[in-house]
């Protein structure tokens, strides 16, 4: 099983997704604040308990073939979840678009973005770490 298909890997890779995907709508706010009638939008909040209640965990258990042995049966690496990536919903934000708002909405977006690689990053690292290979 590869570690991307593991289950914590898939929602922070979803959330790093998701914030790719707000800094693009955050960017054509700040673009067009001066554009007559435009309403600026934005991504409904990401939910990490969404992202898991999506996901089903395969169990495992040992069944013992002799007294000094014992063997793992599973139901297999598919039952993680692969799933297709979900379009985030985009809500209306208002009626204008208030430069000084949107600009601590990017910044709070990188500085989250870079929590979720960072998370992505050492859990990965410390897996590595585990199997002997860091």
């Amino acid at each position: 099983m590869s570690i991307s298909k593991m289950p914590l890997f898939q929602a922070l890779s979803e959330k790093m997704k998701w914030h790719q995907t707000r800094q693009s709508l955050l960017a054509e706010n700040v673009a067009n604040a001066e554009t007559p009638g435009y309403r600026g939008r934005d991504l409904k909040a990401f939910s990490f308990a969404d992202q898991m209640s999506s996901v089903q965990m395969s169990s495992v258990s040992t069944t013992a073939t002799n007294a000094q042995h014992f063997s793992v049966a599973g139901q297999g690496a598919d039952k993680f979840g692969a799933r297709k990536m979900n379009s985030f919903e985009i809500t209306p934000e208002g009626n204008a678009v208030v430069l000084e708002d949107e600009m601590m909405k990017v910044a709070g977006n990188q500085m989250d973005y870079q929590a979720a690689t960072a998370i992505y990053t050492r859990s990965i690292k410390l897996i590595k770490t585990a199997l002997g290979k860091a």
